[in-house]
């Protein structure tokens, strides 16, 4: 019986060991700590985000008419010159 127990309380005294030595180690709430700080970090920079998103693509678009502007100037085609079309026919 007395065996037993002291069994039990080495496991137990184990247990704890391994128990603070992952604490020390990895610390749940300090990363827990983190993990929120970022997260309002993230939601409160949200609009900030969503405005240079909008830029960009507003900026991706300019670029996109101005490329097909050149190509059409530089190009001959049936949908540019309907009306030279049609009067030659």
């Amino acid at each position: 019986m007395n065996k037993t127990i002291e069994i039990y309380l080495q496991r137990m005294y184990n247990f704890i060991q391994f128990s603070k030595a992952y604490i020390a180690k990895n610390n749940p709430i300090k990363i827990m700590i983190e993990t929120v700080r970022g997260q309002l970090k993230d939601f409160l920079t949200f609009d900030k985000k969503m405005k240079m998103a909008k830029y960009r693509v507003n900026y991706q678009k300019y670029k996109l008419d101005q490329m097909q502007k050149l190509i059409a100037q530089n190009n001959e085609h049936v949908f540019l010159k309907g009306r030279t079309l049609n009067e030659t026919r």
